[in-house]
This record gives structure tokens, C-alpha cells and sequence, in this order.
């Protein structure tokens, strides 16, 4: 028998509501606030606490929490930096065209053919 199917029996017994003679009663209460001011004696540290915490949450769905947790995190932060590499790479090429479309180039280096052909290589070939 584990512990929920013991505490649901001993729930059922106390709940059946079964007369007590008042001495039984008084010697319940006692022991109750007994127990209660033992419990309230001895607080726990922090770092306890936080062991009770994340030992509750055992078996495999604290496992899981314990290991996907930090790899979705894991993947949220290569998810954002791969984003910005992205974005400052755009904006890298942004300024250069910027810069070559301000630029006073004389007509003739359009003209030129070796910037034509530089054009294309650079281009991939599309002109």
C-alpha cells in the first residue's frame, strides 16, 4: 500500500465520523497541536527548500523538466542570436549599397567593361 492509498483509507475512516469518547477526543487534540508545534519548530533553510521543491518533482516528469528546460532554453538563445547575426548582416549590406549608391561614380566605370564583369560575378551572373 503506498502513501496516497493509505492517507485516502485513513481520510475515509475520519470522515465516517465515528463517536469518540471525550478523553479520546482530548487526547487528539493534544497530540494534534503537539505535532503541529514540532513541525513549526524546525524551519527549513533556503537551499533546502529549494531541494524539497525539485526533489517533488521526481520520476520522469521531473526529469524532463530538469533537462528540457534548459535545452529549450538552450535553443531560444541560438534561436536569438542566430536573429541578430541575421539582422546585422542585413544591415551591413544595407550600408554598403547605400554608400555605393551615394557614391559620385564617374559614368564611364558603368561603362567600363571589367566593372561590368565584376558586377556579374558579384551578382551571381544575373546581368
Amino acid at each position: 500500500m503506498n502513501e496516497d492509498q493509505f492517507g485516502s483509507r485513513v481520510q475515509h475512516l475520519l470522515d465516517e465520523a465515528i463517536p469518540l469518547a471525550p478523553n479520546a477526543a482530548e487526547r487528539l487534540r493534544a497530540a494534534r497541536e503537539q505535532a503541529l508545534a514540532r513541525q513549526r519548530a524546525a524551519p527549513a533553510p533556503a537551499l533546502q527548500w529549494a531541494d524539497n521543491l525539485l526533489g517533488s518533482l521526481g520520476g520522469w516528469s521531473g526529469m524532463s523538466l530538469r533537462v528540457l528546460l534548459p535545452l529549450a532554453l538552450l535553443l531560444a538563445g541560438l534561436i536569438g542570436i542566430y536573429a541578430w547575426q541575421q539582422k546585422q548582416t542585413l544591415a551591413e549590406i544595407e550600408e554598403i549599397d547605400a554608400l555605393l549608391l551615394t557614391d559620385e561614380l564617374p559614368l564611364d566605370a558603368y561603362l567600363d567593361r571589367g566593372f561590368q564583369d565584376w558586377l556579374k560575378k558579384r551578382g551571381g551572373g544575373e546581368q
